[in-house]
């Protein structure tokens, strides 16, 4: 799940309840055994979770407010998950979405993260890979998402050298080079702002024209 900077619903997506009460995740799924097997998981994790069986419920329940961070299947009935996140992102915009789909085509990838989802998991899933991964930076904990986790190893594994957008595209995501979307950049932005100092500065650099390098001076 995402975890990221201390705000809104970041006890939902670090795997840890909030002080004040277990984290609400809304389902927003229409497969009674995915339905089962996520509930189960995320409650044995300490999460509170509601389920939607289709996109109208859905979205009703998570305007409605109340939930940290909502699990959205793509392909629902009575009105697509894509137009569910739609009318989040415009009446909810700092509510989390996490895409499901069956549908592992790059085309639905992209389409999810390009309309604001916040990570996606292409079904079957493990609960590993919903659940977030934990790194530390300069001695504090930081929380990842799956996606995050595996673009900061990439680039871990290449310190110091220039990647570029095409290179971490194939790595991370699995696709060549697609200039219509910027995913690559919205991901490098989530980090950032998790690795981010107390004075603002980051240990990820832009190579104007080129890509992203991790450590080193700035150029």
């Amino acid at each position: 799940m995402q975890a990221a900077t201390r705000s809104e619903g970041e006890s939902a997506r670090s795997g840890a309840p909030p002080a004040g009460g277990p984290a609400r995740v809304l389902l927003v799924e229409d497969e009674p055994g995915i339905v089962d097997f996520v509930r189960r998981g995320l409650e044995a994790e300490g999460f509170a979770v509601q389920a939607a069986l289709d996109g109208p419920e859905g979205e009703r329940l998570a305007l409605a407010g109340g939930f940290d961070v909502v699990m959205l299947d793509l392909m629902l009935p009575g009105r697509s998950g894509l137009e569910v996140l739609a009318a989040i992102r415009r009446a909810r915009p700092a509510l989390p979405v996490i895409v499901l789909t069956a549908r592992g085509e790059v085309e639905d990838r992209v389409a999810g993260l390009d309309a604001g989802a916040v990570d996606y998991l292409v079904k079957p899933f493990s609960m590993a890979e919903l659940l977030s991964r934990e790194v530390r930076f300069e001695g504090e904990p930081v929380l990842l998402s799956t996606t995050e986790f595996e673009l900061l190893v990439f680039m871990l594994r290449h310190h110091g050298e220039v990647l570029s957008r095409e290179q971490i595209l194939s790595a991370v995501w699995g696709y060549a080079h697609d200039p219509a979307t910027n995913v690559v950049d919205v991901y490098i932005g989530y980090l950032r702002r998790k690795l981010a100092r107390d004075d603002g500065t980051t240990p990820i650099f832009t190579v104007r024209s080129v890509g992203y390098r991790l450590g080193g001076a700035e150029e």
